[in-house]
């Protein structure tokens, strides 16, 4: 195996990148190109830029790293700091250990500390990087940061409905009866086009920032611009849609969902507070989540943070770690 160092996109190239990711187990969209160039692009600033690439022997790519030094000898993950929930080495499937063996060989000999973070615990390297770092004279620090929710999907709606809890699933049918009820008129909408989210993603914006103490300061202007560039790209190759209930033209709840093979993943919302009563976030959640049944996902990810309602829809914990390497 051999690692090779670069210190611009466009050295490894978006074809390349994206075909690894392709033969990847679990191709998320925030270790695609156009999630990764996006992120560098609004919040790498003058950091320097590491690309780890690993050839095996025919000179196939079968892994890629991606990190910036974030203070001298500190290198993180490209796509770090609460905007990407998770992040890993890309890697062939089936081809992640000797990927892992190669830099971290490479590793031990330039002396750099490396702060992977948002690591999921059914990733490989939460296990391979651990196990193999005492071998060439590294420590390998993993401790859990948050959780992420997952939901196995049923194969219908109405099997999923029998899963939750009693309490639970009254309390779902409730909420979208009683907004039915109380608002005959509001639909539930999935923009699925670049122009169509382009042109309600203000909506959602406005919507985000008025919904919790806090989104306001997080969605600050840089991380809009960031927002409209990646999740533009990421819905031009069908892997994001904005969801709305809408009602007349007007939106009272919103959500921004990224998919993968056989996953939703419901990464960024808002609603409308002063329609809290009717509850329009979770009754928008219920379309979505029937939706991707519909559609025949195999997992619904509620993603980062373990908040009651996530639990209440049936979403079961997993940790997230962050893994620290050095000597």
């Amino acid at each position: 195996m051999k690692v090779e160092r670069v210190d611009d996109f466009a050295a490894v190239g978006e074809t390349v990148w994206d075909r690894l990711l392709e033969r990847s187990a679990f191709a998320s969209p925030f270790l695609s190109w156009a999630w990764q160039t996006a992120w560098f692009a609004a919040f790498g600033g003058a950091r320097r830029l590491q690309l780890l690439g690993v050839r095996d022997g025919a000179g196939e790519l079968v892994g890629l790293l991606s990190l910036y030094e974030h203070a001298p000898g500190l290198f993180r993950l490209v796509g770090g700091g609460a905007v990407s929930d998770y992040l890993d080495l890309t890697a062939a499937s089936g081809r992640e250990e000797e990927a892992w063996a190669a830099l971290l060989q490479s590793r031990s000999a330039t002396g750099h500390v490396w702060e992977l973070e948002s690591i999921r615990s059914e990733s490989p390297t939460a296990t391979i990087v651990p196990a193999l770092a005492p071998a060439y004279g590294l420590r390998a620090e993993r401790l859990v940061t948050e959780r992420c929710p997952v939901l196995d999907l049923a194969a219908t709606w109405d099997t999923y409905l029998a899963s939750l809890g009693g309490k639970q699933r009254h309390e779902l049918l409730r909420k979208i009866r009683r907004l039915e009820r109380e608002r005959p008129r509001a639909a539930a909408v999935a923009h699925a086009t670049p122009e169509a989210v382009e042109a309600h993603l203000s909506e959602f914006f406005r919507l985000h920032r008025g919904s919790r103490t806090g989104k306001a300061r997080f969605m600050d202007e840089a991380m809009e611009r960031f927002f409209r560039i990646a999740i533009g790209a990421l819905t031009a190759r069908g892997a994001a849609r904005l969801w709305m209930l809408e009602e007349g033209g007007y939106a009272l709840a919103t959500f921004v969902c990224l998919e993968w093979p056989g996953h939703v993943g419901l990464y960024n919302s808002g609603f409308d507070v002063s329609q809290a009563a009717l509850s329009p976030g979770i009754v928008l959640l219920g379309h979505v989540i029937r939706d991707a049944i519909d559609r025949g996902a195999r997992r619904f990810d509620f993603l980062r943070g373990d908040e009651p309602y996530k639990l209440a829809l049936g979403g079961r914990p997993e940790a997230l770690y962050e893994i620290r390497v050095g000597r």
